[in-house]
């Protein structure tokens, strides 16, 4: 998909994302808008995923392990066809089950997750079931990076990269603010490159809101031939809109109706823009 498109879907999406989490009440805002990117990108230029081949053994495989920013993930897969947009309108509500969280009852959802940590591990059986079927299926998972202190995604670098499974790639969506605080005062990663690779991981940095390299980067893995590829995707909490921008607030904050319709047109000024741009 060229990469003006893409940028109009992923300007797009952040509407669809503040819209439903403010019907909803209930929503992990700045997460979503911090991997929206990524996701569209995956989504509509790298992966071998749709409704009709979503069965196959052959088709590429994603899990959102961050999934409490399962929002941006339900908007993408909405409009990739997997189920109506309309759908989403029931997000939170009573019996509906468009929940917090991605669950495979999702139609275009592989497995549950928001138990932070769970979803490298199950990325990497899913990889090394790939090789030992033959299959070119690739495997790829989007990590917070709070959730990077939970000790099972370690097991499993060493596990991928023991096997060798460069048919893997992880996603760190690198905002560097978590529930309650900065990562570094939390729970410092730096150097995390330097513990990957110590790992035996491929690393390298992205801007993950630059969807001309995310195309580039994740249009040419693995990174290195017999090695797991891991791309740090340095991010913005709640992206796209001013007054969310690295604010701590705003990781499950909803807006009022006020900051709601901020929200969009500063997101419609951007349409605008692009669309001068392209003229």
């Amino acid at each position: 998909m060229h990469i003006a498109e893409l940028k109009r879907k992923s300007i797009e999406s952040r509407k669809k994302i503040l819209k439903y989490i403010y019907n909803a009440k209930a929503g992990h805002t700045g997460g979503s808008l911090s991997i929206v990117d990524i996701l569209n990108v995956l989504y509509n230029d790298v992966m071998n995923i749709s409704p009709e081949n979503f069965n196959s053994k052959n088709k590429d495989v994603f899990i959102q392990s961050k999934g409490h920013s399962v929002e941006a993930l339900y908007v993408v897969l909405a409009d990739k066809g997997f189920f109506p947009e309309e759908d989403l309108l029931s997000l939170c509500q009573y019996n509906s089950p468009y929940i917090g969280h991605p669950t495979k009852s999702i139609p275009g959802i592989e497995q549950n997750t928001g138990g932070l940590g769970h979803g490298l591990p199950i990325c990497a059986g899913a990889a090394l079931a790939a090789k030992k079927d033959n299959s070119d299926a690739k495997v790829f998972t989007i990590l917070g990076d709070g959730e990077m202190a939970e000790g099972s995604n370690w097991e499993a670098m060493m596990f991928a990269s023991h096997y060798k499974l460069d048919n893997l790639c992880a996603i760190l969506d690198y905002n560097k603010l978590q529930i309650t605080a900065s990562n570094a005062d939390v729970m410092g990663l730096e150097p995390i490159d330097k513990k990957l690779e110590a790992f035996g991981w491929a690393v390298t940095h992205v801007d993950g809101h630059d969807l001309d390299e995310l195309s580039k980067t994740l249009n040419s893995l693995p990174l290195e031939n017999g090695k797991p590829s891991f791309i740090i995707a340095h991010t913005t909490k709640g992206k796209g809109v001013s007054y969310m921008e690295n604010v701590l607030k705003w990781h499950h904050g909803v807006p009022t109706e006020e900051q709601y319709n901020l929200a969009i047109a500063e997101l419609d000024l951007q349409l605008q823009e692009l669309e001068t741009v392209l003229k």
